[in-house]
């Protein structure tokens, strides 16, 4: 099957997913105790008649079921419906997507620079003392809770005044030029990123280290070996690149993972992210802000994994997608 031809089929595939993860979705958050008007009924100044047409305009007055389909009529018109806030979730969602996009993208490539150099490295030299060590530094990095470690370092921050305590980027933000931008928003970066790529580099290095250790005691490469071959051509040529393709499958997961576990990180820094956005919407009990930040978070789990699968055909020829 051709690749354009495969990606279509993943994209039809996809339709029921979306529309059970949307169901299940929309029944829990709707069916929890959280009040959508809960601010506005301690208001003593919002009138009952205020109250009444804020519940039509949100459809709270309407049975769950209607209350669903109305919902996703509205989202396959492209219409994600307005915030408890009085704005539109798409305005919301287009100024928080990038931002959340930028920090899983540089967790992911910079795990990816670090964890496979470091897995192999680690493999190569089994039951040594650098091999102990990074052992012990990754299961360190992988016992450590993202939020505990995330409160640690604003901490440090607070403290230090060396980093900004959250947001994305500083008052004045708008009178730097382009290299003073560019700084500023890695300055602010930095400790989310911290946080994200040590949780997720302690379980990427380990499982390089175990997919390398595992191919090094198959029969090809102890015949390649008997044959004579050199060292550095049997690592880098035939172990390592069989090694690595069980990698290219996690990458999919890795970037939705980093999605739900960017959202405690976001919350702690203050920063504009869609992980923070679904938090507070949560709490708030904000459907339709809920439900669009969730198909999002879906979607891009879809795509990870799609994406996932081509890389892998890329990488092995072998491998057969349909």
């Amino acid at each position: 099957m051709s690749i354009p031809m495969y990606i279509l089929k993943r994209i039809l595939q996809a339709i029921p997913l979306l529309f059970i993860v949307s169901l299940i979705s929309f029944f829990i958050i709707r069916l929890s105790p959280v009040d959508p008007l809960a601010e506005l009924k301690l208001n003593p100044a919002i009138s009952p008649q205020t109250l009444q047409a804020e519940k039509e305009r949100l459809g709270l007055d309407l049975p769950i079921y209607q209350q669903y389909f109305k919902w996703a009529s509205n989202a396959l018109q492209g219409n994600l419906g307005i915030s408890t806030s009085g704005e539109k979730v798409s305005t919301r969602l287009i100024e928080r997507i990038p931002n959340t996009l930028l920090l899983t993208f540089i967790t992911i490539i910079l795990t990816w620079i670090v964890g496979i150099p470091l897995g192999t490295y680690a493999a190569l030299n089994w039951r040594k003392p650098v091999d102990r060590t990074l052992t012990m530094l990754t299961s360190a990095g992988m016992a450590i809770p993202s939020f505990f470690f995330a409160l640690l370092l604003l901490i440090f921050a607070v403290k230090t005044g060396l980093f900004p305590a959250g947001g994305l980027t500083s008052p004045g933000f708008e009178r730097l030029g382009v290299f003073g931008k560019i700084f500023d928003i890695a300055h602010h970066l930095f400790l989310p990123v911290v946080v994200l790529f040590t949780i997720s580099l302690a379980g990427l290095q380990r499982q390089m280290r175990g997919n390398l250790l595992d191919v090094l005691e198959t029969d090809y490469i102890k015949l390649a070996r008997a044959k004579g071959l050199p060292e550095n051509k049997v690592i880098y040529k035939h172990a390592l690149r069989n090694a690595i393709n069980p990698m290219v499958t996690l990458l999919g997961f890795e970037f939705a993972s980093l999605l739900s576990g960017a959202a405690l990180t976001e919350y702690v820094f203050q920063y504009p992210g869609l992980g923070r956005l679904i938090l507070e919407a949560v709490m708030k009990s904000d459907i339709n802000l809920v439900m669009a930040s969730l198909m999002i978070g879906a979607i891009m789990l879809v795509l990870g994994n799609l994406i996932a699968d081509i890389l892998l055909k890329l990488v092995d020829p072998r491998v057969t997608i349909n």
